[in-house]
């Protein structure tokens, strides 16, 4: 039998590195982070022990990497699909929606990601974050931002603000009030993006707001 190939051999790598953060995404989202071991995670995903530690230093950067991956997919997904659009400011509804709405359908785990990044060793470069930061930057660009390396971390610390907010336990902010203002910020129509339900819960009332221009 001949040897693999190097392309093959990367792309056995990938799919590896894959499955280990589909992995995670589930079992942190089932079980929790404390709950949750590397163990668990190799053999869910199928693959040795070993590869968890050679493809990350530890259970908190391979849990970051997990959520960038999750965040840069759903981001990815919303902007191109159908009707696709090159319209900036339907591309940054979007945008918006898909971050926001990962608070809804993955709760836990973006609680979990947020309390990580919270933490004294902070925020995680890794390439799934670069990733999901090329597919930001480039909405900050589209939707017509005279100052893309200004606007894009005024965005992702709006982003990042309105998340944590979604999420704190007990006194949740209601995402239709924290869509309007981030849509106010922008100069979007509420109809543009995916609308959540005019009473999608407590405080959700009188979101419909006039919406101003962008703030310079």
């Amino acid at each position: 039998m001949s040897p693999r190939s190097a392309s093959v051999n990367e792309e056995m790598r990938r799919r590896s590195r894959e499955r280990l953060l589909q992995a995670t995404v589930e079992l942190i989202e089932e079980h929790g982070y404390e709950a949750t071991t590397l163990a668990d995670i190799a053999d869910r995903a199928g693959t040795a022990r070993g590869l968890v530690s050679y493809y990350f230093p530890g259970k908190r950067q391979l849990v970051q990497s997990a959520v960038h991956r999750l965040m840069h997919l759903e981001l990815a997904a919303a902007l191109e699909r159908e009707p696709r659009t090159e319209d900036g400011q339907e591309r940054m509804a979007r945008a918006i929606d898909a971050i926001l709405g990962l608070t809804q359908t993955h709760t836990k785990l973006m609680r979990t990601h947020m309390a990580s990044i919270l933490q004294a060793e902070g925020f995680i470069q890794c390439a799934e974050q670069q990733r999901l930061a090329a597919l930001l930057r480039d909405t900050v660009v589209r939707w017509g931002a005279e100052d893309p390396g200004t606007e894009y971390p005024m965005m992702r610390a709006l982003l990042m603000g309105a998340v944590v907010a979604l999420l704190v336990p007990g006194v949740p902010m209601p995402l239709p009030r924290l869509r309007a203002e981030l849509f106010t910020r922008y100069g979007l129509e509420w109809e543009m993006g995916v609308p959540p339900p005019a009473d999608d819960g407590p405080g959700a009332a009188d979101t419909r707001r006039p919406v101003r221009s962008p703030l310079p």
